[in-house]
């Protein structure tokens, strides 16, 4: 039995024999569906190292010296950059879902938090997994570049929350949110990494972080006005605002991001730059640790006395 539907996207059973539905998909796209049979003539079969592009995957890791332990370094900041695509690829379909509900809503933060809980727990992979001596002779060939330089990661807390919420933490009480989306770019807590605020010059570091991407954080800070995991949370009913699962699971995202996987990353530059400055000359310690910045995502599904206390435990 038919389910009344567009079959070929629903993704139901039809009661039509294959040959049929395939038909009927092709022309309903107004294409002739004799031209694709033939496609599948002539094609050949796909294997594993062909979808996963196996072999290109793996010539990414290009070291730039000879000491070992660097492989580790690359192969993990490459991983750290694919489950941030994931995690940008789920944030996404929130954003698409015009007719979004609670339970939608879950499941996406559920994915989201997932991949963050994985990176949090495997940075030991990196913090643990290289001789401190290496590191120290290699780091010095890879400056001005730096994790920090990851425009991932940033377009991720932007879609998070408000950007308001990510202003440094020195000018966030009196920051009019209807400044510029520029202006705001600017008095971002990240900028603190490498730029001095009483004179206003920037670091190398940020120099060349700008030039590639700047323009594009700006638009994606214009457009987190109205689109972010916030505004979206804060769009739903009074009755799905308060649902105990629904809480639970923006909170455990929010702590698991901006504390867990923060510290996971603070501890191993501490453990190999100790008080020093990283690759890119940054501050890191100044911009990283949560209880000087205290970025928050979601504020209001914290009590007061939790978000004067937050990251100081750590």
């Amino acid at each position: 039995m038919s389910c009344n539907k567009d079959c070929a996207n629903c993704g139901c059973i039809d009661d039509k024999p294959m040959i049929e539905r395939i038909t009927d998909k092709y022309q309903k796209l107004g294409q002739n569906p004799d031209v694709y049979m033939e496609g599948l003539l002539w094609s050949k079969p796909i294997t594993y190292w062909d979808y996963v592009m196996t072999d290109s995957l793996l010539n990414l890791q290009i070291q730039r010296t000879t000491l070992p332990d660097e492989m580790v370094f690359i192969g993990y900041h490459q991983i750290n950059e694919l489950l941030f695509k994931m995690i940008l690829w789920e944030i996404n379909q929130v954003f698409e879902n015009e007719s979004i509900n609670e339970n939608f809503f879950i499941e996406k933060l559920k994915r989201i938090s997932r991949y963050f809980d994985m990176l949090s727990s495997s940075f030991d992979v990196m913090g643990d997994g290289m001789e401190k001596a290496q590191y120290e002779k290699f780091r010095n060939t890879l400056t001005p570049a730096s994790g920090f330089q990851s425009c991932q990661y940033r377009q991720i807390e932007l879609a998070s929350t408000n950007a308001i919420n990510l202003i440094d933490n020195r000018f966030r009480k009196d920051f009019d949110p209807n400044r510029s989306s520029e202006d705001i770019y600017e008095h971002l807590y990240w900028q603190a990494a490498g730029k001095d605020y009483t004179t206003g010059e920037k670091s190398l570091l940020i120099k060349l972080f700008e030039k590639k991407y700047k323009k594009q954080l700006v638009e994606d800070i214009e457009n987190g006005r109205v689109n972010n995991l916030y505004a979206k949370f804060l769009s739903l009913s009074n009755e799905a605002q308060i649902n105990p699962a629904l809480i639970a699971m923006m909170r455990h995202f929010d702590y698991t991001v901006n504390i867990e996987w923060v510290m996971a990353h603070y501890n191993a530059a501490a453990k190999y730059l100790g008080d020093g400055a990283a690759t890119g000359g940054s501050h890191w310690q100044k911009y990283m640790h949560p209880k000087y910045q205290r970025r928050i995502f979601f504020p209001s599904l914290w009590s007061e006395e939790e978000i004067a206390s937050w990251g100081m435990d750590c």
